[in-house]
Formats: structure tokens, sequence, C-alpha cells
């Protein structure tokens, strides 16, 4: 397990995880985890990336336009259950299914801790490349970034009883996102992390100047009805907010 230095996830730095809390990485190829638990349970986490790309790997062996598909495509029934969530959240979203790959990843890795290791506790805070799904027992704060250079001025609140839930981000300055719009920064809210993610891509590929924000907010309103609780888009300096998002501002 090597570490991860790609100089796009120099954000974690600014990670705080509890005085009872423990935050580590877990890396296999692609995918490039920071996980905050209660304890250090690294190996059970590397165990579940390993299950999780397994399964994942093998379904792109026999269907492997499910791996380039800029578009949704239908999958078999049979199909596991991370790539039948992928497959429904580009369908909804309208875009290909590995749009939705980071954070489906983020959630099934807590699903299989939760199934395997129960033992694990009420935290588990799992962040992929900039989607995350969270599992908290008291409230937690997310910084929104949305210029690579500078510091998050705004944060999202999340309350107790509003766990487990996804926050999901894409970006046409920030990482390697692939987007057909202009976004500094586009993150979704949903219970279901493959759903926020494959809907930051939409609404990001929608967001080309700060004039589309009101067509951006109209499309993330359409999406509710599937699950979608809240977006934030930034473009230049227009700001757009709508649904379950609240914003706090951080200190320097």
């Amino acid at each position: 397990m090597n570490q991860h230095t790609s100089p796009w996830r120099t954000y974690r730095r600014r990670t705080l995880p509890g005085t009872d809390e423990v935050g580590f990485q877990v890396v296999v190829e692609q995918t490039d985890l920071w996980v905050v638990a209660q304890r250090d349970v690294r190996r059970e986490v590397l165990q579940a990336v390993n299950t999780c790309r397994g399964l994942l790997q093998t379904h792109i062996s026999r269907q492997p336009e499910f791996a380039t598909s800029l578009v949704p495509i239908s999958v078999s029934s049979r199909a596991a259950g991370i790539v039948q969530d992928m497959a429904r959240a580009a369908r909804i979203c309208g875009v290909g299914p590995m749009a939705a790959v980071a954070g489906a990843m983020a959630q099934w890795v807590v699903t299989w801790m939760d199934e395997h290791c129960p033992e694990v506790g009420s935290t588990l805070l799992v962040e992929n490349g900039g989607d995350l799904f969270l599992r908290s027992a008291r409230e937690r704060i997310i910084g929104l970034l949305a210029f690579p250079e500078g510091d998050a001025g705004l944060g999202l609140r999340i309350g107790v009883n509003d766990f487990p839930c996804s926050f999901c981000s894409s970006s046409a300055t920030i990482g390697h996102s692939l987007s057909f719009g202009q976004a500094d920064l586009m993150a979704a809210r949903s219970q279901s992390a493959a759903l926020a993610d494959a809907a930051a891509t939409a609404l990001a590929n929608l967001l080309r100047t700060p004039k589309d924000m009101p067509l951006v907010m109209e499309r993330a309103a359409a999406l509710a009805q599937y699950g979608l609780d809240g977006v934030f888009a930034q473009c230049g300096e227009q700001v757009g907010v709508w649904g379950d998002m609240d914003l706090v501002c951080l200190e320097s």
C-alpha cells in the first residue's frame, strides 16, 4: 500500500479528526481514500476497497462500455449492488456510470464495514477525491474549496440527525474530473453517494458561465424527486445554493 502524494490531496492537511478519532489513508491503484474513524481500521478498509473494486472490475470485464460511456447504459438486474447504484444514478442524471464511481465507492466501503466490521463504531467518514460518505454521532462541518490556491471560506454544517449522508463534488478547475462546464465548484448532497456524484457531474456540465446558474438550480430542484437534497455551486464570483445546505463561515 503506497502513500499517495498527489498535489491535489493537499486539502487533507486541513482535516481535523476529533480527539478520540484517527485519520488514515488507504490507496489501491486509482482509489485514494482518507478515512476518519474511532480507531485505526485501515486493514479492514483496505479489504473493503479490494472487494468493491473487484466487483466493479469483474463487471467491466463483462461490459467494457460501462467504463467508457459518457451516457447512461443498462446493466443486468444480477449485477453487483455498486454497479446497479452507479447505473441508476447515471440514468437519473443523464451521464455515464463512471461519473458516480468515486461516491459509490465511498458509500460501499462504509456498507462493507458495517456488515463485516460492526465494531468499527459510530463514526466512519470516507473521502474519495472530494467525494464523501459520512456516518457520525456528532455534528460535522465540511469545507467548500472553490479555488485550489485559497482556503475554504465557507463550510457546510451537518447535524447529528442528518447522518448518514453524502457530499460529492465536481470542478473544471480543481482536480482531474472530466467536466464539460466551467464550474469552480459543484457540490451535491444526497443520502445516495452515487446520486450525489452523478448529479455533481451533470450540474457542473451545465454551468458554462455565471449566467447559467438559474438553469443549474432549476435542474437541481428537478432532481429532488430522486433523492437529491441540496447543491452548492460557484462559477467565478457567482454562487448558487439550493436545498438543504446549512452554510457557515470558516475562520482562516
